[in-house]
């Protein structure tokens, strides 16, 4: 039976908005369903897969990617023309940087448009499959509009039209073809499947409870690894090896009729930015004041949340690494732990330029920085790449290990570190005068570092600016407005 909330075709003309059909989906609790197993679809392109593997950072930050990636669908989606245009040509300049080979020697570009339409196919098609593992499929209509939506998405990049099947019919015979012929058992998704799902780290709210989230991400995990995998198409879980637990069909279509059940909830209970930000402890992206109170709270919460893992702590018999609040933690990382916290931003163990890019595109992203100050960014962190690179890489691979890193003891401090946090005081200083003021200061760290500064006054120096910037990237120094940004999951 389908279900009418759900199938209700937007009015003619809006694509785009709080009318779209994909709008409704976005607070759909079974689309988080959705999106996981669409993701596994991506992540099985091996040019894809291949991307993800080299650029991403979704394994040593998921609650960040998490957040990311649905703002964009939000601004690209909303009713907003100008906000669509912006984000998209922010995904342009982002995916024009993607680019190399993967193990072998198979050329991969974020910019390819054949590559761009799996991508929007996998979405399109696992919103579908949501809706009929949870007994109610989508009528016809309601699946032409969807798919329409997912064109418009499209051709809102600049993507020409031709490389998605430009009819529901013609689709079909599409996504088997990809399926069947082209999708890979990659290492992007056994890590997906296999690392990801079974070392997800604690979302920011509940780091300082490590041994209650080991515990829940103990059971989690394989459970959300089983529901996916199950839901996948059958041809390719064969092809790729696969394993399909006993029982697994049973209980994946059980956990699709739970969450379609879910949404009949007040509609104010489940909403994808809220459940987002509560678990990422962000700011609203274009919040108002209200919104950013709101946003203060939750952190507030995540303090208290910290205290309380430590009297939990005290009652436990199992030994759990040191946490706590920030002011209350050591002042001084050691050498691994900022490498792994702060450095390795895709998490694969090494220091690289795709970290640094990591880096850039994080603080750009927050900042919403437009041409050229992105590229200036880019061409900052670039320069800092080169600089450790020469001094740090002794063994000429090309990338720096941890014990490479660790056994130098750098001072990473050099010219083009500072070049980054110039870059990044230029573009705070929005009058020209050389020193940020109060107001200046505020907006900086609400919108780019998410946290409230409610005692600045006076001015802020472009010395004392890059004097706190680098005492965080090279002093290997704790400190609350940077650790969100480039060290929290």
């Amino acid at each position: 039976m389908t279900d009418t909330h759900v199938s209700e075709p937007p009015r003619p003309g809006s694509l785009f908005g709080p009318d779209s059909q994909f709008h409704r989906f976005f607070n759909d609790p079974r689309w988080a369903l959705a999106v996981v197993r669409a993701t596994v679809l991506e992540a099985a392109h091996p040019r894809i897969g291949a991307a993800l593997t080299d650029n991403s950072t979704f394994v040593a930050h998921p609650w960040r990617r998490l957040r990311n990636t649905l703002v964009s669908l939000q601004r690209m989606f909303g009713p907003d023309d100008e906000a669509r245009r912006k984000e998209a040509a922010r995904l342009n300049r982002l995916h024009a940087r993607l680019s190399g080979t993967d193990a072998r020697d198979r050329p991969y570009d974020a910019m390819d448009p054949e590559v761009r339409a799996w991508v929007v196919a996998t979405l399109f098609e696992s919103s579908v499959t949501m809706c009929r593992l949870s007994g109610q499929p989508l009528d016809q209509e309601t699946m032409e509009r969807l798919y329409a939506e997912y064109h418009a998405f499209l051709a809102a990049l600049g993507d020409a039209p031709g490389h998605l099947p430009s009819t529901l019919a013609e689709f079909w015979p599409y996504y088997d073809h990809m399926v069947e012929e082209v999708l890979e058992n990659t290492e992007a998704l056994r890590i997906i499947l296999y690392k990801l799902f079974d070392h997800l780290p604690a979302p920011p709210l509940l780091n300082g409870l490590p041994t209650v989230w080991a515990a829940g991400r103990a059971f989690a995990g394989p459970l959300i690894g089983t529901i996916t995998v199950a839901s996948l198409p059958e041809s390719f879980r064969r092809r790729a090896g696969l394993p399909e637990v006993p029982g697994a069909r049973t209980l994946m279509q059980g956990a699709y009729l739970a969450a379609g059940l879910a949404r009949f909830l007040p509609e104010n209970w489940l909403r994808t930015e809220n459940v987002t930000e509560l678990l990422s402890l962000t700011w609203p992206p274009d919040g108002d004041d209200g919104a950013f109170a709101q946003a203060a709270t939750l952190t507030a919460l995540r303090g208290r949340m910290k205290r309380a893992g430590a009297l939990f702590r005290l009652v436990t018999p199992f030994p759990v690494p040191p946490s706590g609040p920030a002011e209350d933690l050591p002042t001084r990382r050691s050498a691994d732990e900022f490498f792994t916290a702060v450095l390795d931003q895709t998490g694969n163990g090494y220091l690289d330029w795709p970290d640094l890019a990591a880096m850039a595109r994080e603080l750009s992203t927050r900042l919403d920085l437009d041409e050229p100050a992105e590229t200036r960014l880019y061409q900052a962190f670039a320069e800092w790449w080169r600089e450790l690179q020469a001094a740090l890489d002794t063994d000429g691979d090309g990338r720096v290990s941890k014990e490479e890193y660790a056994a130098a003891v750098p001072s990473l401090a050099g010219p083009a570190l500072i070049r980054v946090a110039e870059v990044l005081f230029d573009v705070t200083d929005t009058d020209g005068n050389q020193y940020i003021d109060a107001d200046e200061y505020r907006t900086l760290f609400r919108t780019g570092f998410r946290r409230t500064v409610s005692d600045a006054e006076g001015s802020y120096s472009r010395a004392a600016f890059v004097k706190d910037f680098l005492s965080f990237m090279s002093g290997r120094r704790r400190s609350t407005p940077y650790d969100p940004l480039l060290a929290d999951a």
